[in-house]
Parts: C-alpha cells; sequence; structure tokens
C-alpha cells in the first residue's frame, strides 16, 4: 500500500488568495475601462446610422431607386469600416502610442523624435490637424444631436406637432447639457454613458438583424465587387456619394485621440467584439429594409423601428448623441493640454478628474469655447441634413495627416524598408484623398466652415509660437546670470532669511523678477533657487529626469524640472520630492518670484502689427502661472516689466 508523505506541501492560502484577488481587481479594472471606451470613444461613429446611409441613398433617389444601388452604398459603407476603421487604426495606428497617449500632436512628438528634430513640414502637419480636429469637435455635437432629435418627426401623434424650430429648441437644450455636465470628468461620465451606449448598441444592432430578413441578397454587400460596381456604373454620381459614405467612419479618429483615456486593449477589444458587429447589422439592416420597402428612404433608422418602439429609440438615440459628443469634446480637452505643453497654445487651466487616469482631466475654457461654436453651428445650419454638408473635411483631414505622420513612424523609428511603408500607408491616404475630394464639392453648401475654423486656429499657434520665440530673443538679452553673481560677489546686496525660488524659462540668463528685486528691494535671500520647468516630446516624464539640482553657487542652486505634453506640471509637489535630493527649504519661508511681463506691440517686433495684437491679447488671456504650476498664491509674488516684441 503506498504511503502518504509525511508532510505533504500546503498551499500558501494567503497568496493564492492575493493572486486571485489581484485578478479579479484587474479584470474588473479592465472591464471597467471596456464600458468606458464603449461609451466615450464609440459614441461618436456610433450614432452615425443615424444620417450616413440616408444621407448616401438620397443622392440616387432622385431618379428612382435599383436593386443594385442600394447594396453597391452598403457595400461602399462596409468597406470604408474595415479599410478606415479596422485595418488602419485598430490593426497599425492603436500601435503607435506615445507612452501610452494618442492624438495628431502626440503623432506629431512620436515622429519627431523619429526624425530627431522638427522641420517645418512635421510641425504645419501637426498643427493643421490638430486644428482639423477641433472643428470636428465643433460639428459633430451639433449634426448628432440635431439627427436624434428630428426622429421626433416619426413618432405616430407628433408627426404635425414637431416643426424645425421645435426641433433645434430641444437640441439646443440637450447641447447645454452636454457641455455642463463634462466637469464632472470623462471617468465618471463614461461610467455613466458606457452602459446607455452599450445598450445602444445592442438595440441598433437587433433592429438591424430583424430587418435583414426583409431581404438576406443585402448581405452579399460584403463582397468588394457590389462597391466597384456602383463606383464604376455611377462614375460622376459616386464620387458625390463617397462625400455621405464617409459619414459612416466619422468618430474613427477619437479611437487615437481618446486612446489616453482609456488605453488600446479596452479599445480594440469594443470595436471587435462589439461596435463592428452592431454597426454591421444595422447598416445591412436598413438596406434590407429599404429593399423591401423602397418609400422609408426618407429616415430608413428611424422607420424600420415599429411605431410602438419610435418614442424610446428617439429617447435613446438623443442620449446616444449626447454620448457621441462627449468623444469628441475629451479629445479636445488631451489635444489641448498637448498643444499648451508644447507650446502651440497659451496656458490654461487644467482640472484633473481622476486620481488613478492620468489622462482624465477638464479644462472649462476650452468647454465653454466649444459651447458657443456648437450653438452657432446649430443655430446657423438648422438641421442634420444642412450640418451634413460641413462634416467630413474636417475628419478627412485629420485622418490624412495621420496617414503621414504613421509613414514616417513606420520607416523611422519601426524601422520598416520606405518602401514598405509607404506600401502601407499610400492605400490609406489614397481612399482619404478621394473622400477628401468628395467632400470638397460641398464647400459651398458648408464645407468651408470647418476649413475656416481650421485657418484660424493654425493662425491663432503659429502666432502664438512665432511670438514666444521672439519673446524668448528678447530675454536672451538680459544680464547674463553668471555675470550678475559675479559683480553681486564684489558688491554684495543686504541677505534677508529665508528661501527665494525664482521661475525663469532660461537657466543661464538671469530672471526678470530676480532683477527687479535687487534694483527695488535691494537685497537678497539666504537660499536661492533658480527654477526652470522644461517640457519634453514624451506624454510623461521618466523619474530618473524629472528633478535636476544644481550647485551654481554655495548658496544658489539651479534647479530643472521636467514633465511630459500630458502632465500638468505641479511645482510644489515636485521641489517637495527634490528634498530627498538634497535640496533644502521650508516651503512655509519660500517665496517664489515670477516675471510678468507687460507686452507692448512694436513695429519692429518682426511681425506685422495685427500679429502682434493677437500674441497680446493670447497673452493677457493666459492662466496665472501660479494657477498653472500650482504654487501657493500666498507664497509668490509677481514683478513685472514692459517688453516689446
Amino acid at each position: 500500500m503506498a504511503q502518504a508523505p509525511a508532510e505533504a506541501p500546503q498551499p500558501n492560502k494567503s497568496a493564492s488568495g492575493a493572486r486571485r484577488g489581484g485578478r479579479s481587481a484587474a479584470h474588473a479594472g479592465f472591464l471597467t475601462l471596456l464600458i468606458g471606451s464603449i461609451g466615450v470613444v464609440y459614441g461618436d461613429i456610433g450614432t452615425s446610422p443615424l444620417y450616413a446611409f440616408r444621407e448616401s441613398i438620397k443622392h440616387v433617389a432622385a431618379n428612382g431607386l435599383e436593386r443594385g444601388e442600394v447594396i453597391g452604398i452598403i457595400s461602399l459603407i462596409f468597406w470604408a469600416l474595415m479599410f478606415l476603421v479596422s485595418i488602419k487604426y485598430v490593426l497599425i495606428v492603436l500601435f503607435m502610442d506615445n507612452k501610452g497617449e494618442g492624438g495628431t500632436l502626440a503623432l506629431m512628438a512620436l515622429a519627431q523624435r523619429a526624425l530627431g528634430r522638427r522641420p517645418i513640414f512635421l510641425f504645419g502637419l501637426g498643427v493643421l490637424g490638430a486644428a482639423l480636429f477641433y472643428g470636428d469637435a465643433l460639428i459633430t455635437p451639433a449634426i448628432s444631436v440635431l439627427s436624434a432629435v428630428e426622429g421626433l418627426a416619426l413618432v405616430p401623434g407628433l408627426e404635425n406637432r414637431i416643426t424645425p424650430a421645435l426641433v433645434l429648441t430641444i437640441a439646443i437644450g440637450v447641447l447645454i447639457g452636454v457641455f455642463v455636465i463634462q466637469s464632472r470628468g470623462t471617468g465618471r461620465v463614461g461610467a455613466v454613458f458606457g452602459p446607455i451606449t452599450l445598450i445602444w448598441f445592442i438595440t441598433m444592432g437587433a433592429l438591424g438583424a430583424i430587418h435583414l430578413f426583409d431581404d438576406l441578397e443585402i448581405l452579399t454587400a460584403v463582397f468588394p465587387w457590389h462597391a466597384v460596381d456602383f463606383v464604376v456604373s455611377h462614375p460622376g454620381l459616386s464620387f458625390v456619394v463617397l462625400g455621405s459614405v464617409f459619414l459612416a467612419v466619422t468618430g474613427a479618429e477619437a479611437l487615437y485621440a481618446d486612446m489616453g483615456h482609456f488605453g488600446p486593449t479596452p479599445i480594440r477589444a469594443a470595436w471587435v467584439f462589439l461596435v463592428l458587429p452592431c454597426l454591421m447589422l444595422n447598416y445591412f439592416g436598413q438596406g434590407a429594409f429599404v429593399l423591401a420597402n423602397p418609400s422609408g428612404i426618407q429616415n430608413p433608422f428611424f422607420e424600420m423601428a415599429p411605431s410602438w418602439f419610435r418614442l424610446p429609440l428617439v429617447l435613446l438615440a438623443t442620449v446616444a448623441t449626447v454620448i457621441a459628443s462627449q468623444a469628441v469634446i475629451t479629445g479636445a480637452f488631451s489635444l489641448t493640454q498637448q498643444a499648451i505643453q508644447l507650446g502651440l497654445l497659451p496656458r490654461m487651466e487644467i482640472r484633473r478628474t481622476s486620481e488613478t487616469q492620468a489622462g482624465q482631466i477638464y479644462m472649462p475654457q476650452v468647454n465653454w469655447l466649444l459651447l458657443v461654436g456648437v450653438l452657432v453651428l446649430a443655430i446657423g445650419f438648422g438641421s442634420s441634413t444642412e450640418l451634413a454638408a460641413a462634416y467630413g473635411i474636417a475628419i478627412t483631414g485629420v485622418m490624412m495627416m495621420s496617414s503621414c505622420l504613421a509613414f514616417l513612424i513606420l520607416w523611422r523609428l519601426w524601422k520598416w524598408p520606405p518602401a514598405l511603408a509607404a506600401l502601407t500607408m499610400v492605400p490609406f491616404l489614397a481612399l482619404e484623398s478621394v473622400f477628401m475630394a468628395s467632400n470638397l464639392t460641398k464647400f459651398i453648401e458648408g464645407g468651408f466652415v470647418p476649413l475656416v475654423l481650421a485657418l484660424g486656429l493654425v493662425i491663432v499657434m503659429w502666432t502664438w509660437v512665432r511670438g514666444t520665440r521672439l519673446l524668448s530673443e528678447t530675454v536672451r538679452r538680459d544680464e547674463p546670470l553668471a555675470k550678475l553673481f559675479e559683480t553681486l560677489s564684489h558688491h554684495s546686496p543686504h541677505r534677508v532669511r529665508g528661501a527665494a525660488i525664482f521661475l525663469t524659462g532660461d537657466p543661464d540668463v538671469a530672471p526678470a523678477a530676480l532683477m527687479h528685486n535687487l534694483k527695488h528691494n535691494q537685497v537678497l535671500h539666504e537660499q536661492i533657487i533658480i527654477l526652470t520647468v522644461k517640457t519634453v516630446n514624451a506624454p510623461r516624464a521618466p523619474d530618473s529626469e524629472r528633478l535636476k539640482v544644481e550647485d551654481f553657487l554655495p548658496d544658489v542652486k539651479r534647479v530643472t524640472l521636467t514633465f511630459g505634453f500630458m502632465e500638468t506640471p505641479n511645482v510644489v509637489k515636485a521641489l517637495t520630492e527634490a528634498r530627498k535630493h538634497g535640496l533644502k527649504f521650508d516651503i512655509m519661508k519660500t517665496s517664489f518670484f515670477l516675471s510678468r511681463r507687460t507686452i507692448v506691440p512694436s513695429e519692429k517686433s518682426g511681425m506685422p502689427l495685427w500679429q502682434d495684437h493677437l500674441f497680446i491679447f493670447l497673452a493677457r488671456n493666459a492662466t496665472n502661472a501660479t494657477d498653472f504650476f500650482h504654487i501657493p498664491s500666498g507664497r509668490a509674488v509677481e514683478l513685472g516689466n514692459q517688453v516689446m516684441v
């Protein structure tokens, strides 16, 4: 008989329990991010079925609708989604994260790292892509909410009561509510919106699946030759139709722009297992419904719903469009923060809305500016059909910029052969160029709007970058720090107790606040810290590079704090960590001296006078440095002078 060992090893229950608990927490965290990404990232593209097929089919319906045309348009929508979203963004671009962050400017910073410099064409691509994204952030909320509220006109009993003016009034109320709730943060909004959007996608997919049986021939649209046949048989008309087909992929750029909020894995999983299947079921269902009911082309999304379900569907669609707006709004917050840290825009207030997710922020100034712009567009155009003419150009431009930047990354950073990198990205760029050309045919009808907005933002960014550079050149003419302290060693001023921290953009030049303190107060503190805050072309600075302390003189230290372009520079918190590196000071006995320059225009500044005035306006409305760097207001002293630029 076999004997049991005298002492059988006992499992470590606490360790195995901890592992199970850790896995459970990880799974719960992933599920939270997954549902949150459904609500925030896919809100925009998830509401495209409300209007994409409707706007595409109306171009061919005027001369009588044929079966091949319906199948051809559904095939175009299917392959646009597969090619531009599934392949380009999900399989390629989402792997190009800049240390967890995405968006046009993050991609530009990644390409800059690949090239080792920032040539003017690269800077131009990044700025233009960013400016066009803002155009998308203005149009998406307006067209999405209007398209949902317009469904009220199809609710039995309300047909004659819903006027365009009433639709616009309701839409404006909804839009104001969208922007009011932004201060609660992406995480909280996503936690609420995620489950609702999940219900929206399931409802949308189920509605489409039911109508597939109206005409099963619609399933043949998965074969690309139907799309090719439509384009070949309608050479002129198809060019116009493509502009409306592109509405089906609007929102694809949010997959990359919002990556820092949720991470690439939840975004990919949501697309593959929920979003894409539900979108395709709905589009194919709309196609089958129109094949069986040609009179339903006016608004096939709502008309294929049973009459008893239309009012709940309109309400659910309205909530879904609110969520669609969330996708581009959060993307605009992230993009603005990156632009500020990269020196493309003046400082603005940034509020952290999550203690665990670094990318979740709220920017009040951007939020209210977007609201004003969205309301102007909604009132100016009045309906989703009119706004459809303005939609598409901005998003196509963003996609084209991302394709160009992605080519550079494949070639120079991933070390692909240039021919292979071109073979990968040129087809996307070619298709996007076709979509852009098609959308430009709607320039007069409203397509000029996003281009004018983008041009205005490019001018603002260009002015800020140029003015900041000229201002820096003026500052460099100030007295060198070494020369100042050499002079002071011969004529030492009176020393007072405590520490003084002087913020400066150039550690080799005497800060203006230090010069004014000497000139007017004729004193120096016992301990002097010359502090410089730098931003690197990475989302977050490595801990090893966060702090650099130099002994300039026995009682003078130069400290450099480094932050990434997705970080909010908290100076006091970073300096507290500096104590571990031997920087001794008492925060309650420390004064922060900041230089405040009053800029006056000059004909010899190097910029046109109108640009001088624009730069001065931007500088005056920038967030105070004390607030931006999180310096205690009670410890801050601002000393200023006039500077001509």
